[in-house]
């Protein structure tokens, strides 16, 4: 095909009144037309070469790649996939020269989305299926065999991943089988392959041995990854060790299935290379171990070394430290004792003066009044020594009265607290003994009186004789006048037993108060005895283990390291009875911890 013909074969296309369906007709004879010319040809590859180089140039084959991206051709997908096909085998053999980085990296990618997706269209089409497999094995197997490097991207890419879902059997046996043609009729495409895009090959091959049960699949895809193992070898070994537990696999989901033989094959190559893995990762370890231990041992040596240095520094720094100090010490010694015999020397001085002193008033003196003098001087002297024994003699016997004066008080209050409780206990039972019977709930209620009563009574009379109901009988009324008189005397009840409650509560704050000001009156914990403690304690057993209690508890609160203490948060009163009686006690806890002085009992 000469350059006129494919720039008429360009205009052409490029002619807007041409519909879709008629653009995919021009293109596909066209091109089958100049593809078969060209094969008849004596110099058949150059010219096959030359003519692929052409359209690609004169930008038909772009043409082509956008009619197969626009797909809005729905009844003759027949013609769809001889576009594809025809765009691959163009694709297959051409020398762009200078343009050849665009034509792989940007040119061919497109072709092989636009191809892809073609072959998504015609799966979900049953009627479709043998353009699919055409699509698939004639377009796509092909243009592989020729370009390697587009392997990465029709694994990764969006088109084939949707292939690779589907639930079909034959579509997923397809997918393996093109694989293998590849493999097999272009023998330098494994070894063309970089280390992940042969990875992404293998995981898909395991990937429908993990996934699908069809015996056909199952052994498609042994046979691709032997296949794969025969041609990169040695290469293969590393990436066989990402799949770990494949033998396992293959023993327990594939035996029995027809191809036993594939399958021992394939399982001694991965046990192989998993021994041999072990044997190189257990020499790793050893050289390891021999490296992280040689580290150690050099950084322990030289840290050696520098804490010697170090440890030569400190112990000069502390001998030089204990000399200073025992200088300072013996310069502290030195002036405590010059201060001292300055000391003594200046009382001897002073001793020295003032009997000098008196020396010369003796002399002043006549010798008739010398010993009177000195017998002034011994009474005085006596009189003060006395002074001094008498005041602390007084203090002494001050402070035991004082405590024995406490004592007895404490005595005497006890004595009167429990007299006081005897006489008020006699004087309830009298008074409850001489108390009248208690009299009905609506009797003797202020504000009724009998006159009061009767105008009632009559008004009730009066309504019962005018609004008399013939539903109510006799025995009803009178079965509700019990019922109402029940329930009168259930509410008398509920109100003497809260009078009792409150008389109740009344004596026992009461005996609170005396007991506070017992403790207020106490004397300090520096002179009490054991005997005045005891006399604090509760006489009820109940309230006396509460408090033992309570203490208890405060003393191992006090014993717990300070970590077990954060976050804990003071404890208010657990009743409000308890709330009430602190805030009128003024904040003094009567609850097992009694406080004296301020200080906890």
């Amino acid at each position: 095909m000469e350059e006129e013909e494919l720039q008429e074969l360009k205009r052409k296309l490029e002619n807007e009144d041409l519909d879709q369906e008629q653009r995919i007709n021009l293109l596909n004879s066209s091109l089958s037309k100049a593809l078969n010319s060209a094969a008849l040809q004596p110099d058949g590859g150059v010219s096959s070469s030359l003519l692929k180089s052409r359209l690609y140039l004169s930008g038909v084959l772009n043409l082509c790649v956008a009619a197969l991206n626009l797909r809005k051709l729905q009844n003759d997908w027949s013609a769809m996939a001889t576009l594809a096909h025809l765009t691959c085998c163009c694709c297959v053999g051409v020398k762009p020269g200078r343009h050849s980085e665009a034509f792989h990296r940007l040119f061919l990618p497109s072709v092989m989305d636009a191809v892809l997706s073609l072959a998504g269209q015609l799966m979900r089409r049953s009627e479709c299926w043998s353009q699919f497999r055409k699509t698939m094995k004639d377009s796509v197997g092909r243009l592989l065999e020729d370009q390697t490097h587009l392997t990465p991207h029709i694994l990764s890419s969006a088109h084939y991943e949707q292939i690779q879902m589907c639930d079909d059997v034959a579509v997923t046996l397809l997918c393996v089988q093109m694989w293998i043609q590849i493999c097999s009729t272009n023998r330098k495409f494994l070894s063309e392959l970089s280390d992940d895009s042969a990875l992404l090959l293998l995981n898909e091959a395991v990937g429908q041995l993990a996934l699908s049960s069809d015996p056909a699949v199952g052994r498609a895809s042994v046979t691709l990854i032997l296949l794969m193992a025969n041609q990169l070898k040695l290469r293969l070994r590393p990436l066989l060790l990402s799949f770990r537990g494949l033998d396992s696999l293959l023993d327990k989901d594939w035996r029995g299935r027809g191809f036993d033989q594939d399958l021992d094959q394939l399982i001694t190559l991965v046990q192989s290379e998993q021994r041999m893995s072990h044997s190189e990762a257990s020499t790793e370890h050893v050289q390891a171990v021999c490296v992280i231990q040689a580290a150690w041992c050099s950084y322990r040596t030289r840290r050696r070394v520098k804490s010697l240095n170090r440890a030569v520094g400190a112990l000069q720094r502390r001998y030089r430290a204990r000399r200073r100090q025992q200088q300072q010490q013996r310069e502290v010694q030195r002036w405590q004792e010059e201060l001292s015999y300055q000391v003594f020397v200046r009382r001897q001085q002073a001793r020295r003066r003032f009997h000098q002193k008196q020396r010369r008033l003796l002399q002043l003196l006549p010798p008739d009044q010398v010993a009177s003098y000195l017998q002034e001087v011994e009474r005085r002297a006596a009189v003060v020594i006395q002074s001094f024994w008498r005041g602390f003699r007084e203090r002494q016997r001050y402070n035991n009265t004082q405590r024995h004066t406490l004592r007895e008080t404490h005595n005497r209050q006890q004595a009167a607290m429990a007299l006081q409780r005897v006489v008020r206990r006699f004087l309830e039972e009298r008074r409850a003994a001489k108390a009248l019977p208690t009299a009905a709930f609506w009797i003797g209620q202020e504000g009724l009186t009998d006159s009061r009563r009767a105008e009632l009574k009559r008004q009730v009379e009066e309504h019962i004789a005018v609004n008399r109901s013939s539903c109510v009988s006799p025995q009803q009324c009178k079965v509700l006048h019990h019922q109402v008189q029940q329930l009168l005397q259930s509410e008398l009840q509920r109100r003497l037993d809260r009078m009792k409650e409150d008389q109740h509560l009344e004596a026992l704050m009461a005996h609170t108060h005396t007991q506070l000001e017992l403790l207020r009156d106490a004397p300090p914990l520096s002179v009490v005895t054991a005997t005045d403690a005891d006399s604090f304690l509760s006489p009820s057993g109940s309230i006396a283990a509460r408090g033992r209690d309570a203490h208890n508890a405060a003393l191992q609160a006090e014993r717990l390291p300070w970590w077990r203490t954060l976050g804990r948060t003071d404890e208010g009163p657990a009743h409000p009875q308890e709330a009430e009686l602190e805030a009128e006690l003024g904040g003094l806890y009567v609850g097992g911890v009694r406080e004296v002085d301020g200080t906890k009992l």
